[in-house]
């Protein structure tokens, strides 16, 4: 079980991944970002990559969804729903 400061290390981690790929956007907030295609494609393959690498898990294809990439907080669900199996 990981504790809140784990939690909140890993979304500042996932927060500098996401920046690296989109500086443009506001992470913390933005609930749509595959809703209204604010990221592309590309911004997805770049992110799952990086994320991948960085918290030692591999994305399966059926979690390329858009209810897992539409937000920050739904990515870290994602990402520790994974780490978890």
């Amino acid at each position: 079980m990981s504790s809140n400061n784990e939690g909140a290390e890993k979304m500042d981690e996932l927060l500098e991944i996401l920046q690296d790929v989109r500086d443009d956007v506001d992470f913390e907030t933005c609930e749509t970002l595959i809703d209204d295609g604010i990221l592309t494609s590309f911004d997805i393959l770049q992110i799952i990559s990086v994320i991948n690498d960085k918290f030692d898990i591999e994305i399966p294809a059926t979690s390329i969804t858009p209810k897992n990439f539409n937000s920050m907080s739904a990515m870290q669900a994602m990402i520790e729903r994974l780490e978890e199996d």
